[in-house]
């Protein structure tokens, strides 16, 4: 079961005002992709056998590898037991629009920060997971690692995002790059948590801070 109202995928956008200007255009086509489902086949979710060399940069709601080098790969199951056991940091890196550093748009809205449907005790930082991180993306994904962890860099970290997520998978290849060990990814994500019936509750993503 899930708490809070039923919602869709594109339930990131639930409360959110018109935005003042456009998402840069890269962005937008990464969320544009993402937020369609994948049509895929019958076995739809059959993992690919090699991983590829560099991060993905295009195409994110795509079939994603069986495996991460350097990385545990978790079920649902088995993320359930690693929480019983352990205290890991939930990190979700679905991505989300975000307006310039203005309040109001041109029609005088108010903008509100939107919201997601996610793992209980969930870290949501948006848009860290993109193939090419802007500048700022990746000061806000270093700055928050940094502060999550403590600077503990053996911080057991569980990242995820929606089923078939190349995001998910990006996000987690670059923490293990910036020499964090142990590293989980939940390829299942939202999609994986919900269809075992599990609980959602609403995440707000982490707020940005000069600079970021």
């Amino acid at each position: 079961m899930r708490s809070g109202p039923q919602n869709s995928t594109t339930a990131a956008w639930r409360r959110a005002a018109p935005l003042a200007a456009a998402v840069s255009l890269g962005l937008a086509i990464a969320l544009s992709a993402l937020l369609t489902p994948n049509p895929g086949s019958a076995d739809d979710h059959a993992c690919l056998p090699d991983e590829p060399a560099a991060y993905r940069t295009s195409e994110f709601r795509a079939a994603v590898p069986c495996s991460l080098e350097g990385a545990t790969v978790a079920t649902t199951g088995e993320l359930l037991a690693l929480l019983e056991q352990r205290d890991p940091l939930l990190i979700d890196v679905m991505p989300s629009p975000r307006p310039p550093r203005i309040v109001r748009d041109s029609q005088d809205h108010l903008w509100l920060p939107p919201i997601r449907d996610s793992l209980p005790g969930t870290v949501w930082l948006p848009n860290v997971g993109l193939g090419v991180l802007p500048v700022e993306e990746e000061n806000y994904f270093r700055a928050n690692l940094e502060r999550l962890t403590g600077g503990d860099r053996t911080r057991t970290i569980v990242f995820f995002c929606l089923s078939d997520c190349w995001m998910s998978w990006n996000a987690a290849r670059r923490a293990l790059d910036w020499n964090y060990t142990s590293i989980v990814w939940y390829p299942e994500g939202t999609d994986g948590w919900e269809a075992a019936e599990l609980e959602l509750t609403e995440v707000s993503p982490v707020e940005r801070t000069e600079g970021q």
